[in-house]
Parts: C-alpha cells; sequence; structure tokens
C-alpha cells in the first residue's frame, strides 16, 4: 500500500513518492504574526500536523518547516499602534502562536524560520532573479516579471488575463505590468528597513518563502502546503520565483486545506466573525477544536458552530471514555489462554487498524480514520464487558487505541493529567463513604470536587473523573 494525495498543480490524487527515498522535505506557510490566530488558520495548522505525523507513522522521515512572516505592512501599522517596536510585537505574537499550537496538540516544526533571519538570502535570490532577466528594478523597489515567465499561472492554472480581471492587484504605476509582484519594497519614512543593492528597505511577502524553504529543504521540495486563500497570489508567486530562479519545479506536491466558515457564513471582520484559538480555548477543550477539525476531509469546506462543536466534544468523549475504561479493564485482565472470543477481537484489532490505514491512506481522510477508531470502540466495549480478560488483548487494543490516537493528535492530554494528590485523596474518601452507604458524606465530597472542577462518574467499572471544560 502506499500514500495518495490531491496535488493542487495536477487537481488528481497521485501516488505519493519522495524525490529521496523515505526522506520527505515539507513546507507549511505559517502566520503573519500581528495578531493572535484564528480558527481558519487553525484548521491548516491541525491538518497538516496530522499528516505529518502520519507519514512518520508509515516510516517516513519527514523534515517539517513552518515559517513566521515577522516583518509585513500589517505588523508595522500593529507596532506603531501599540507604540512598540515591530521586533516586540512579532516576540509577542510569536510566543502566542506556539502557547495556542501546543494547546491544539501541534507539534513544533523542525524549524521556524523568521522573514528577519534570512535577509542575505532573499537578498541573493532576487539578485538571481535580476541576473535572469525575471526581475527589474524600478525606483528603491524590485519586482518580478510575470511576463518573462511563461509558467505563469500554473498553479492556479489561469492565464495571464484572466488572473488579472479576477485578482486583488496591489497597483503601483512603477509596475510593468499589473500582476507583476515586488520582491523588495523600498522603506518609507519611519519604517524598518535593511541595507540592499537597491537601496534602504525590506523583502516582499512572497519571496520569504522561497528563501526560507529552499534554504532548509533545497530547491526542489516536496510538499508545499497551506490554506486555500494561499493558492493565488502568494503560491503562484512562490512558485514563479524560485522555478524561475533555479529552474526546477518548486515543489512537487501542492497541499491546500478547504475553507472554513462561521454559522454558514465565510470569516470576515465586516461581519465581526473572526474567532481566534486564544479566545476558543477559554470556552471549550482545546482537544474537541481538534476533533472537530478532523470530522471532515481536509479539502472539504467545512462549517464551524457551536452546536457543531457540542457534537464533537460527545464524540470525543467516547473515545477518552473508552480508553479510560480499557485502561481500567487492564487492571482486572489475566494472563490466561486464548480463547474464540479473545482471537475474534485480536481480529478486529488488526481490521480496524487496516481501516484506519486505508483510509489515510486515501488523501489522510481523518473522518473515515475516526470512523475505524469508533468502530474499534463500540467492538472493545463489548469485549470488556466480560468477565474474565486476557491482558495480551486487552493490552493489544489499547496500545493499537493510543498509536491511531497519536497520528490524531488525540488523548496527549488524558495521558498527561495527573490528579493534586488531596483530590485523589477526596476520590478515596467518597469511595470509602459509599461503600459504608454513607450516602449524604458522598455527596457532599462529590460536590466539593465539582466546585473544583471535577466530574465524577460512577460506573460498573468503578469511579472515572474528568475535568469541567
Amino acid at each position: 500500500m502506499s500514500i495518495k494525495l490531491f496535488n493542487t498543480v495536477t487537481r488528481k490524487k497521485e501516488e505519493f513518492v519522495p524525490l529521496k527515498g523515505k526522506k520527505v522535505g515539507f513546507y507549511v506557510c505559517g502566520p503573519t504574526v500581528y495578531d493572535y490566530f484564528h480558527i481558519g488558520n487553525a484548521r491548516v495548522f491541525i491538518l497538516f500536523d496530522v499528516i505529518r505525523r502520519y507519514m512518520k507513522y508509515r516510516g517516513y522521515e519527514v523534515t517539517f518547516v513552518q515559517n513566521f512572516t515577522d516583518v509585513d505592512d500589517k505588523i508595522i501599522k500593529r507596532a506603531n499602534e501599540m507604540d512598540i517596536t515591530m521586533e516586540e510585537l512579532a516576540e509577542k505574537f510569536i510566543d502566542a502562536y506556539l502557547e495556542d499550537a501546543e494547546a491544539l496538540g501541534i507539534e513544533k516544526a523542525d524549524y521556524h524560520p523568521r522573514a528577519t533571519q534570512h535577509i542575505n538570502e532573499i537578498i541573493q535570490l532576487i539578485e538571481k532573479l535580476m541576473e535572469k532577466g525575471l526581475a527589474y528594478q524600478a525606483g528603491g523597489d524590485v519586482y518580478f516579471d510575470t511576463t518573462a515567465f511563461p509558467e505563469y499561472g500554473m498553479l492556479s492554472q489561469q492565464n495571464l488575463e484572466d488572473l488579472e480581471s479576477g485578482a486583488r492587484i496591489e497597483v503601483d504605476e512603477r509596475k510593468k505590468n499589473p500582476l507583476d509582484f515586488a520582491l523588495w519594497k523600498e522603506a518609507k519614512e519611519g519604517e524598518p528597513f535593511w541595507e540592499s543593492p537597491w537601496g534602504k528597505g525590506r523583502p516582499g511577502w512572497h519571496i520569504e518563502c522561497s528563501a526560507m524553504s529552499m534554504k532548509y529543504l533545497g530547491e526542489t521540495l516536496d510538499i508545499h502546503a497551506g490554506g486555500p486563500d494561499l493558492v493565488f497570489p502568494h503560491h503562484e508567486n512562490e512558485a514563479a520565483q524560485s522555478q524561475g530562479a533555479t529552474g526546477r519545479p518548486f515543489a512537487k506536491y501542492w497541499m491546500h486545506v478547504g475553507y472554513l466558515n462561521i454559522d454558514k457564513q465565510k470569516m470576515s471582520k465586516s461581519l465581526g466573525n473572526i474567532l481566534t484559538v486564544r479566545e476558543m480555548k477559554q470556552k471549550i477543550d482545546p482537544q474537541v477544536i481538534r476533533f472537530f477539525m478532523l470530522s471532515a476531509h481536509y479539502r472539504s469546506p467545512i462549517n464551524f458552530s457551536f452546536e457543531l462543536l457540542e457534537q464533537a466534544k460527545a464524540g470525543l468523549d467516547r473515545l477518552t471514555t473508552a480508553l479510560s475504561s480499557l485502561e481500567e479493564a487492564l487492571n482486572r485482565a489475566q494472563e490466561l489462554p486464548l480463547e474464540d472470543r479473545d482471537l475474534k477481537m485480536t481480529g478486529a484489532v488488526e481490521e480496524y487498524k487496516e481501516k484506519f490505514i486505508q483510509s489515510m491512506d486515501d488523501d489522510f481522510n481523518t473522518a473515515d480514520a475516526l470512523a475505524a477508531l469508533f468502530e474499534l470502540t463500540r467492538e472493545a466495549n463489548i469485549y470488556i464487558k466480560e468477565e474474565k480478560l486476557n491482558t495480551r488483548v486487552i493490552q493489544s487494543i489499547l496500545n493499537t487505541f493510543r498509536d491511531l490516537g497519536d497520528v490524531l493528535g488525540l488523548f496527549a492530554e488524558q495521558e498527561k493529567d495527573q490528579l493534586d494528590p488531596d483530590i485523589e485523596e477526596m476520590i478515596e474518601k467518597r469511595q470509602e463513604a459509599r461503600k459504608n452507604k454513607d450516602w449524604a458524606a458522598a455527596d457532599s465530597i462529590r460536590d466539593q470536587l465539582l466546585s473544583r472542577g471535577i466530574i465524577l462518574e460512577d460506573t460498573p467499572q468503578g469511579v472515572r473523573w474528568k475535568r469541567k471544560n
């Protein structure tokens, strides 16, 4: 079996064959760090985190790069509004990104390059484009000449006339053509700048990703990925300037996540419906947000609402409850000879593991992968109702459950979450009170725990606890 993924360039699923054996160079466009990132960004970051995890699960050696855009018109404007330096603003929101991403279970990239730390590489790339006649200077600005690169439009699959009529183009009378884009921008009064052969200025947005990705992953990447809004112009421009400079394809596979709407409306400042992860995680468990994002195929549009989040919470609770039940079942399981029901359960574990892998191999279908995990949950719940449980079988279910959960980035909190010793003592006292049929004392302790955010559930397998969201 092999992984198949949808390539934006060819508009079809292709077998994934890395350029260098089992080594994968994977670049995802990161945030522009002038504010907290919103849940539309979160979908992108979560899904590519899962794809990275799955590739490692399937034995690939993945080098994952995600940049921080830390110099930009929006950043300069916001820094001025807050009366701080651009560097201080960027540092604040990079730290916020890393904190919020960790809450969502997103693993750090192998490299998180910043534009301001790669000015030399950016200047060298622009010089190469000018030497090849693909860029020109206009005052203190430098532009990429789109008409000098015949393949321009290959990613968005449109010709120059269609792109020009349908695009939001930065107007500048010094440009030769409306679609030409800035590689280097002359510094305005009071703006941060770097010295360059064209005078004091700063890099354009598109050039930074080309320079940084090629530094860490080589001239051709295996995968370049991002949100749907980046296909044009950002990724189109990256592809043109990179291929123009090197003469080689910039990326073998291009991947893009579907749009996320809020209550069936597009997120926008004008509608006032932009939800940041920073505010959302105060209201709902970030693992629920992650689970929700995995409930649809990554290329499909998805509608985000609090009602749907409640459904996601119920689904995640079902899985985490099953995990807790399996851990409890392991404590009462015994080393026994395998019986028919044990062999049947072992076969089910392999069957649903295989379904999970087939789903993920088919363009990373997380919705179907979750369905396989739920089927395994159903079978496991039936099995652990038996009085005599086999240790090897329970351990096999648990290992599979945890492995597949780790691919999806689920259950991490549950595995590391520990109760304070005094709360554990209160739970033990309540159990003792119940044993002595002192229901008043048991209820009193339960209420005290609830006031501290701990919910108790009495089950046939014993008492369970979870934290109140």
